[in-house]
């Protein structure tokens, strides 16, 4: 308790030191934190300190304590009370801003909404505020796919950056606004790129808006599946991150405060570039990139980029031959994607693949229909749709189903999406399911146009996968010359890869080719090969399915069984071990 003589100033700074080590203790005691500025109102303080008070609050119990309640309470009394405050506007728009995040949070986004309004047009003379306010209502519409308004409300950011003379902020609007309008995407991309060139500004920014654009470039040209096309923009994207990691954040800082904005902190931005980098590498390095993560703070995007990688490294392990460990990444997969509300189709869609991989087609089948139900992005709804048809070339007595998908994802006309990979992989299941039904010469036409789209892009795989099943057919029309001109190449590339199936299927071939040739010494190495091959392909699968995680391929809907799975195999299958 404060004497009589002492300033009302003393006792509030005691109790607030207090609280500020006691929330940056090793661990941080939250609980005593709260109680120090709990007793700051036993003072009856001014209206300042109550506002500024309740603000600390919320803000500690919303970030450390499940209470969510109490934080809203907080950060409410916050905002009414700051209202009322001349000249207060950091505790008056931290706390909507804050508050609005909680709101979201608790499915409250009707609540959010009025009060970012309310927020943002009391904030026209306080530049940071009214444009970190802007972007926070923005984001809030993309959430919810109301990309017109998200637009306008960053057509009214450009416009007020544009006046109030902050050139930094108002690029980085214009980069949103170019990733939310797709279809004017390349003239924009050209004008863009041009700006970011010229802009004669604040070093940090200039590499953090040349990163940004670049990432957007990047994911442009994957999205379109043009993985060789994107590696110029790749080259330039890690000298930006080579550069930018030299650069110190408090060299120069920015003298107006609507440029107070990095549109990604820089660590984080180091992971994106790796990530975009590095979406075709090996499981290893993708490996060395997750572990990066738990050194960084905990935030919605980290997370989002967890799973991303994972995704990355699940595929990886499927193509290399390593589907128990794949499926343990699965589990832990599916459980970020439910504990951090991510959409359901996606887990779908990987227990699909690996369904596939081991030869569960009823479970493939029943995977990827529930993963189309619920998807209503396009080209991964072609994603899906082109591994189903496989799914029933593979069953071999689903004609009409197989028909009406393929009618769907047909490549000579009236593609749906515009991916040059998908387009090229609807080209492969053509030629697939024509030789199956023995029709060779239009097998031969579809995956020449596979190899062709293919090769101009360096998709190795689908490369692969073209030139050994054109050795199969060469093979069965008895020209063992051609065929072995398909399945040397194509054995080759799935080593490089390394793909365990193409590799199996090629050694098979090669066998008996040479066979049928005479060459007894290269047929007898190409049989140890797929002796080989077989028995690590064997030996992988009987691991994956022997795990309680296998159980995984008849869930397709409701939370992931988390607790069955720990309770059989304990910490192997956790996320910190993963990582």
């Amino acid at each position: 308790m404060a004497t009589s003589g002492e300033a009302p100033e003393s006792w509030y700074l005691a109790l607030l030191g207090f609280a500020e080590h006691f929330r940056t203790s090793s661990p941080p005691k939250i609980r005593l934190c709260v109680h120090c500025l709990q007793a700051v109102f036993q003072f009856k303080p001014p209206q300042r300190i109550e506002a500024r008070t309740h603000l600390q609050l919320g803000s500690v119990l919303y970030h450390h304590t499940k209470n969510t309640e109490l934080a809203r309470s907080h950060l409410e009394k916050a905002w009414f009370i700051s209202q009322q405050i001349p000249q207060f506007e950091d505790v008056k728009f931290e706390a909507a801003s804050l508050l609005s995040e909680l709101y979201c949070q608790q499915n409250l986004v009707d609540s959010a909404k009025p009060l970012l309004r309310k927020a943002i047009q009391i904030s026209q003379q306080t530049p940071y505020w009214h444009c970190r306010l802007l972007f926070q209502l923005a984001q809030l519409h993309t959430l919810e796919k109301d990309l017109v308004s998200a637009c306008d409300l960053l057509g009214v950011g450009a416009e007020y950056t544009r006046v109030v003379g902050s050139e930094y902020t108002r690029y980085c609007i214009m980069l949103l606004l170019m990733e939310r309008k797709l279809g004017e995407v390349h003239p924009l991309l050209t004008l863009c790129g041009t700006i970011v060139e010229n802009w004669q500004g604040n070093p940090i920014q200039k590499e953090s808006l040349r990163v940004f654009f670049l990432v957007l470039q990047v994911t442009h040209y994957l999205d379109a599946g043009q993985v060789k096309s994107v590696k110029p923009c790749l080259k330039q994207l890690q000298q930006c991150i080579q550069t930018i990691s030299t650069l110190h954040d408090d060299e120069i800082l920015p003298s107006n405060p609507a440029d107070l904005f990095h549109w990604l902190p820089k660590e984080h931005m180091c992971v994106l570039v790796y990530l975009v980098g590095y979406s075709y590498c090996n499981d290893f390095l993708l490996l060395l990139i997750l572990m990066c993560f738990p050194v960084l703070d905990s935030s919605p995007i980290l997370s989002t980029f967890q799973v991303i990688l994972l995704e990355h490294i699940i595929m990886c392990r499927l193509v290399t031959g390593h589907k128990a460990t794949a499926l343990q990444e699965l589990f832990c997969y599916d459980f970020l994607c439910c504990a951090d509300h991510l959409p359901r189709h996606c887990c779908g869609l990987f227990q699909g693949l690996y369904c596939l991989s081991v030869n569960c087609m009823d479970n493939a089948e029943a995977q990827f229909t529930a993963a189309l139900r619920l998807t209503t992005h396009q080209e991964l709804w072609a994603f899906i749709v082109t591994n189903l048809a496989s799914v029933y070339i593979r069953e071999g007595n689903r004609d009409q189903e197989l028909y009406n998908l393929l009618e769907r994802i047909n490549p000579d006309h009236n593609f749906p999406v515009s991916s040059h990979c998908l387009r090229a992989a609807a080209f492969y299941i053509r030629g697939l399911l024509s030789f199956f039904q023995g029709r060779y010469n239009e097998a031969k036409r579809f995956l020449r146009e596979t190899l062709k789209m293919s090769n101009a892009e360096d998709l190795n795989r689908l490369t692969a996968c073209s030139l050994v099943l054109l050795g199969h057919i060469f093979y069965v029309l008895g020209n063992h010359r051609e065929s072995n001109n398909m399945v040397v190449p194509a054995m080759q590339l799935a080593s490089k890869i390394p793909d365990m199936s193409v590799q199996l299927w090629s050694s098979a071939l090669l066998k008996d080719l040479n066979k049928a040739c005479g060459n007894t010494i290269d047929a007898h190495e190409a049989a140890q090969m797929h002796q080989n091959f077989s028995q690590q392909l064997l030996q992988d699968h009987i691991a994956a399915c022997s795990l309680p995680e296998h159980n995984l391929i008849s869930w397709t809907d409701g939370p992931p069984p988390v607790g069955q799975f720990q309770a059989q195999n304990g910490p192997s299958t956790s996320l910190a071990s993963l990582l």
